[in-house]
């Protein structure tokens, strides 16, 4: 990859059904694996209650920082490839599932497309994605404002810190 014309990407993934832990981690290494993403850092996997609807299984949620040489629609697409391996439903917003990718940040874009909307709409008001987002990027600025600050001022109960090795997504 180009590291000069990369560019930096957060992701927040989650899942709640089957073994989720390893869902992430080879949706994770399959980015990784692209010629134009490299996964930099990665949080801590953390036990959250569900979001939504809440009659269902709680979620193990982390956040990635990549960079990548693709366009948000083409990482959107490399993300949505790695739910579909993964054996992604979409049947019920918010419901449960094996995995689910999110493109919280692309670099400093702020659209918002049929398909795609940057920053991710509703990533400040969720403790699954701030407290774990807050772990690799503190100093982030969304809407003027870093990452720590906003996590401060969140609900953060029920929110766990299940698996710390930083390596946990790793073959």
């Amino acid at each position: 990859m180009n590291e000069s014309a990369s560019q930096s990407v957060w992701l927040g993934l989650g899942g709640n059904i089957g073994d989720v832990r390893l869902a992430m981690a080879t949706a994770l290494q399959r980015l990784d694996g692209d010629d134009g993403i490299e996964v930099k850092l990665v949080s801590s996997i953390y036990k959250t209650p569900p979001w939504g609807v809440e009659d269902q299984p709680w979620f193990q949620n982390c956040c990635a920082e990549i960079a990548t040489t693709h366009s948000a629609e083409e990482t959107l697409k490399l993300c949505q490839s790695a739910e579909h391996e993964g054996r992604r439903e979409r049947t019920l917003r918010w419901g449960p599932r094996t995995i689910d990718i999110d493109i919280l940040i692309f670099a400093n874009e702020e659209r918002a497309t049929k398909d795609l909307v940057l920053p991710h709409p509703r990533m400040l008001e969720r403790a699954f994605v701030l407290v774990p987002l807050n772990e690799i990027a503190a100093n982030l600025c969304v809407k003027g404002r870093p990452i720590a600050e906003w996590v401060s001022e969140i609900d953060c109960q029920g929110v766990e810190k299940i698996a710390a090795d930083a390596s946990w997504w790793r073959p």
